[in-house]
């Protein structure tokens, strides 16, 4: 019966997703199992790619077959292997396989089989319970059966995705599509997949692209993502921080120089626009460059020239332009503090990257991948989200976006282990140690926009009241700012030192 449920799979016109998901459902199902999972792997890294039986947050974990002696025997073999129910090795999953609320609870049984497509290994598959004595060794043949099933749907998964991909491409290029080099970016929304697919479209051509969005919702990501699908991929990609350039600095270090040009250019050196010619340049948060550097960026995209400093002779170059910023640059424009042509030029295809709290469920999923960074950073045998840790993630406002979350999980972890959870146990990490700002959840949000006139006293006393306000501000100027005191006091319009004094006055520091 569960051939014959794998082959109608195999035969039918599934989104590859959705066949390898239905492909672990079907294995739990017949098996009789708590959790199946089906990983990847890539440059000694298994990730998962369908899962059924974990918590929603499985998705974003990314496990280092070094530091997981069990799913290392599983690649080491082609044949199936039953794990004894008192195995000393760990379990990658212990407290990650879905219950009923209550203590997390270790996998007592185990087996997985390496899985291999066109002779390489592809990854594995991995079946695990609760109860001793699910799997015997009948089990274990019968997996090794299924596993030449479950290569065949992958294989026409990837074949599937290869097909897609040909079809994106431009016919010059169709012998040559790289998928998923480079830094990952993690999510299953339909507003992260959209975005996805449209910047997979424009990368093809070579029309400036303006990612705008929030500071820390990840643009370098992205602009990574378009540089690996467009045809400059194997040319280089060179980032400029606008932001970190000083004035006196910057076009030196955009346009380069000859020797004398300057005090202390006792070198020629060329600039970041000739190191990416032939390639492509992003300028990240371009809307902080000073306005006299403006116009010679200008004249560099309309003419295709540099002209180093100190130089008479102007230089052909050939980039490809991706520029980022989290300002609303119209409103700089408008503003007189940015030039209007420069922005029209740069903003030929803008592309809004969207916050993590229009997300949906993707916070779980990145989480998911910091609590495994930080395991393994912290040497703890499982790191896990309680219930009410995942609801208090998927209500809240996330004003520093994905990179506050990631602060937020380290943190939390090693709160934990502060307040005696011990390294080779599961630690679940509770609501109080994400340390979350109270009443900045959207609900929150969107009944103060509906209700602008509502009664908001708490009553408590106001001393009380300012302080919470106080310290809601601060950490959230400290999450926009990178745990940066000097930015978050710029941000906040405070000195420094009182920063410091306050802070260390409501028990921040």
């Amino acid at each position: 019966m569960l051939d014959d449920s794998l082959l109608a799979d195999l035969a039918a016109d599934l989104p590859s997703v959705v066949r390898l998901q239905r492909l672990v459902r079907t294995l739990r199902e017949s098996f009789r199992c708590g959790a199946v999972c089906l990983l990847r792997l890539q440059d000694d890294v298994l990730a998962p790619v369908a899962v059924e039986g974990l918590v929603r947050e499985a998705l974003g974990r990314r496990f280092e077959v070094a530091r997981h002696p069990r799913l290392a025997a599983l690649l080491a073999s082609r044949r199936s292997t039953l794990f004894p129910s008192d195995s000393a090795l760990p379990d990658p999953y212990d407290g990650l396989v879905e219950q009923q609320p209550g203590e997390p609870l270790h996998v007592h049984d185990c087996m997985g089989i390496s899985l291999h497509v066109e002779g390489e290994t592809w990854g594995v598959l991995t079946l695990d319970a609760l109860v001793a004595g699910t799997f015997d060794e009948a089990s274990r043949l019968l997996l090794e059966r299924y596993a030449l099933l479950v290569e065949a749907a992958v294989r026409v998964s990837r074949l599937e995705q290869e097909v897609r991909a040909l079809r994106m491409a431009r016919q010059d290029a169709l012998a040559h599509v790289l998928v998923g080099e480079g830094s990952e970016i993690l999510g299953h929304s339909a507003v992260l997949q959209r975005l996805l697919h449209e910047l997979d479209v424009v990368a093809e051509s070579d029309l400036p692209v303006l990612l705008m969005g929030e500071t820390g919702v990840g643009k370098e990501l992205f602009a990574r993502r378009l540089h690996q699908r467009s045809p400059r991929r194997q040319q280089p990609l060179v980032q400029v921080n606008c932001a970190a350039l000083p004035e006196t600095l910057a076009e030196s270090e955009l346009f380069g120089h000859v020797k004398g040009a300057f005090s202390g250019a006792t070198a020629e050196r060329a600039g970041r626009f000739e190191a990416a010619d032939g390639g492509t340049l992003f300028l990240d948060e371009v809307g902080e460059l000073p306005l006299p550097i403006q116009a010679k960026l200008l004249r560099a995209l309309q003419n295709g020239e540099v002209q180093r400093l100190g130089e008479d002779t102007p230089r052909r170059v050939d980039v490809r332009i991706i520029a980022a910023t989290n300002r609303q640059l119209a409103e700089s424009v408008r503003d007189g503090h940015f030039r209007a042509d420069l922005y029209h030029r740069l903003s030929v295809y803008p592309v809004v990257i969207p916050p993590l709290r229009e997300r949906d469920s993707d916070v779980l999923v990145l989480a998911g991948h910091f609590l495994e960074i930080n395991r393994a950073r912290l040497g703890v045998r499982s790191l896990r989200l309680s219930s009410e840790a995942e609801a208090a993630l998927l209500g809240y406002h996330w004003p520093g976006n994905v990179r506050e979350l990631e602060h937020v999980i380290s943190r939390a972890a090693i709160k934990a282990l502060g307040h005696g959870a011990r390294r080779d146990d599961i630690v679940t990490l509770e609501p109080e140690w994400l340390d979350l700002p109270h009443g900045e959840t959207l609900k929150d949000d969107r009944d103060a926009t509906e209700h602008p006139h509502a009664e908001t006293s708490t009553g408590e006393p106001l001393r009380h009241q300012v302080e919470a306000a106080q310290r809601r501000a601060i950490r959230q100027a400290l999450a926009v700012c990178d745990d940066n005191w000097a930015n978050a006091a710029r941000r906040l319009a405070v000195d420094p030192s009182n920063l410091h004094k306050l802070a260390r006055r409501l028990g921040i520091k």
